[in-house]
């Protein structure tokens, strides 16, 4: 499956974005689907999970804030972002694992695509 992110933008903080992650293929109903973002000169860090049966789970840095959700008829995957800080700013991934819960390792997906910018300033 292919993936590709988009969404993004430069938003003030306190401001919402809502990314989206389309996929291309087929038994996109089957993938886990995860965020994962990456500032300048940080680790890649995960943001959110969703799995195929509708499991959600959130790092502890943006839950309450973030939402996550999909439309297997659309082979789309989204993730609502509000109450965005600056340290939120960083280059956001989506990521395709098949045949998955929850799953938290960046290092096991096995789909990825490109990113897209997410900047929180003022």
């Amino acid at each position: 499956v292919q993936l590709q992110a988009f969404g993004g933008g430069l938003v003030q903080p306190g401001g919402s974005l809502r990314l989206s992650c389309a996929a291309f293929g087929s038994d996109f109903d089957y993938y886990a689907i995860g965020w994962f973002r990456q500032a300048p000169g940080k680790e890649r860090e995960r943001v959110s999970c969703i799995s195929s049966s509708m499991s959600t789970s959130y790092a502890d840095s943006v839950r309450g804030r973030f939402t996550i959700s999909r439309d297997d008829a659309k082979k789309l995957v989204y993730l609502q972002m509000n109450s965005l800080k600056p340290e939120d700013t960083a280059v956001y991934h989506c990521a395709a694992r098949f045949l998955s819960g929850i799953y938290y390792e960046a290092d096991g997906y096995d789909y990825w695509g490109q990113g897209t910018q997410v900047t929180v300033s003022s």
